[in-house]
């Protein structure tokens, strides 16, 4: 337990993530509530594939009955190749999203009807009991490069139709004019963030550096890679990656 003895105050936050559109977002009440600065830096990129590309797979959208999304960039991905491929939408189709928020974004591109998209709550396996209730279905998954080895598991496990479709690709975003710039706290949000943080910095030393992750992939990747995690979210007490934060700060900051 040596390095918490005394655990230095947190100036400085670095979130591996694209800045947040709102003006009044959590992080903007955290640095103020603290007087502290809060960087936002996006350690992954998302790059389309284009449909050209896509074409090489022979997968053709038509040929299928259901889809399955686990995020919103699946999502804008596959209606992109759909327009890019002239593949019409089919009104009887149906979608599976992992998440209330994944199935909310996703009618941006189709009207909601009640029988045609389910939400999960977070998970694949909400989806599962309902999906093999639809045996005769045939399932695309539309993809980045990288996929959690628990999805297809899932998948065969539930004997389902399924077929994997990589539409975007997740890229390690170059971070070298970082190379000098130190913060008290860098927070990740997801294994490829922990990878690109050591493909562009090999030899990175913690120190006193805090580490806060969100989800049990990420804690397992930092972990794998030798960091120490200070903060983790989600749990009962703090859900929220900023209320995590929060707590810390508080506790190393010695604010009431």
């Amino acid at each position: 337990m040596g390095h918490q003895k005394l655990p230095m105050k947190v100036k400085s936050i670095l979130v591996s993530q694209p800045k947040p559109q709102t003006e009044n977002h959590p992080y903007m009440q955290l640095a103020s509530k603290h007087k502290i600065d809060v960087d936002f830096r996006s350690f992954i990129e998302v790059r389309e594939v284009e449909a050209s590309e896509f074409r090489k797979d022979k997968i053709n959208p038509k040929l299928f009955t259901s889809f399955i999304f686990t995020s919103r960039n699946a999502v804008d991905h596959f209606f992109r190749l759909c327009k890019e491929m002239r593949v019409e939408i089919n009104p009887e189709w149906k979608y599976f999203c992992t998440s209330e928020a994944v199935a909310f974004y996703l009618q941006k591109f189709v009207p909601y009807r009640k029988r045609k998209i389910y939400p999960g709550k977070g998970h694949l396996a909400d989806l599962i009991p309902i999906m093999k209730r639809q045996r005769n279905q045939k399932f695309l998954l539309p993809t980045s490069n990288l996929l959690k080895p628990s999805i297809p598991e899932q998948l065969d496990k539930a004997g389902l139709n399924w077929t994997r479709a990589v539409m975007f690709n997740t890229v390690t975003s170059d971070l070298s004019d970082l190379e000098d710039v130190t913060y008290d706290v860098l927070v990740f949000f997801s294994p490829s963030g922990i990878q690109s943080l050591f493909e562009n910095f090999p030899d990175f030393e913690q120190k006193n550096t805090r580490i806060a992750v969100f989800g049990n992939t990420t804690i397992k990747a930092a972990t794998d890679q030798g960091l120490r995690v200070d903060i983790k979210a989600p749990t009962p007490e703090t859900p929220s990656m900023t209320m995590a934060l929060d707590h810390y700060i508080k506790s190393v900051n010695n604010k009431k």
